[in-house]
């Protein structure tokens, strides 16, 4: 009976060693994860990771229509959470989620790409979170998830400093030139729909006239639709823009109305999984404001 129970207690001490083999390996397997809130944080930690092994990055609310706003959590997002090693988001206010999230998981690193970048307040007095849209401020946060990735990572922070560097200098270098070819615009002033763009045109010295529809979800009221007719046709606004996520129906009343004309600017909050696809989109922006306000072609 003795000789039973040891051979019982054998065979489960070789269990358990083996249980704790399999999930140190599948420790290894998983290797360090960074989570992102959504796609423009995404396209930056795929720059900074590119390259380095063992590293995988996930893009946690996927392809959505636009920011995150009123995005709300499900279930597979708290167990993709439950398994990253570092949660990067954009800070601002973005994600409305964040209480929950470190309620539910106190102990995740939580990277905010907007730490220290000085936020524009709209006349309601709330802030901006739509800072990935100024190329300088997009490098500022590149570099911040770099530093949350050296700290969170150090094993490989020399790569990821490289990596950051070299992404950074691309966006350096396609800021100064959509300032050298928008610096003698013949207009500076542009009309939106969604509240993306006041840090873009911060940099690059546009004046938004009306932001016709804060709430991408929604329609703009028919008085508003006509406010902004009114108001273009007393000024010299001859572009409103609007984005590809959302419908064009609203700008097309205002731009037949009007006689302005409707261009597209993307905020860049969908595209390809592509370490360069914002700053396609930034170059493809560039290109449609020339045309519309009168920029320097190429």
């Amino acid at each position: 009976m003795k000789q039973l129970k040891k051979s019982i207690a054998a065979c489960l001490a070789l269990c358990l060693l083996w249980c704790a083999g399999c999930s140190r390996s599948a420790d290894q397997r998983q290797g360090f994860r960074v989570v992102t809130s959504f796609y423009p944080m995404y396209i930056m930690a795929l720059n900074i990771t590119q390259g380095v092994e063992g590293v995988q990055v996930d893009n946690m609310a996927g392809q959505q229509a636009g920011c995150l706003h009123d995005y709300q959590l499900q279930n597979k997002d708290m167990k993709n959470l439950e398994r990253a090693s570092v949660f990067v988001i954009n800070g601002a206010g973005m994600e409305s989620f964040m209480e929950k999230v470190t309620d539910s998981l106190p102990s995740l690193e939580v990277v905010n790409a907007g730490e220290g970048i000085p936020l524009l307040v709209d006349e309601s007095g709330e802030e901006n979170p739509h800072l990935w849209v100024n190329v300088s401020y997009a490098a500022r946060q590149t570099d911040n998830i770099a530093m949350g990735l050296m700290r969170a990572d150090p094993a490989h922070a020399e790569q990821y400093r490289a990596n950051a560097d070299r992404y950074i200098e691309k966006l350096s270098a396609l800021e100064q030139e959509m300032q050298r070819r928008l610096k003698n615009c013949q207009t500076r002033n542009i009309i939106t729909f969604h509240e993306a763009f006041p840090y873009f045109a911060q940099e690059f010295d546009l004046n938004i006239v009306r932001v016709v529809n804060r709430e991408p979800d929604s329609q703009p009221s028919a008085r508003e639709l006509a406010e902004t007719i009114r108001e273009i046709r007393g000024t010299d606004v001859t572009a409103v823009f609007v984005e590809p996520q959302y419908p064009d129906s609203a700008a097309d009343i205002v731009a037949r109305e009007s006689g302005a004309a409707v261009y597209t600017l993307d905020p860049a909050v969908t595209g390809e999984d592509s370490p360069d696809a914002y700053l396609r989109a930034m170059e493809k922006n560039l290109a449609v404001l020339c045309e519309a306000l009168g920029g320097e072609q190429e």
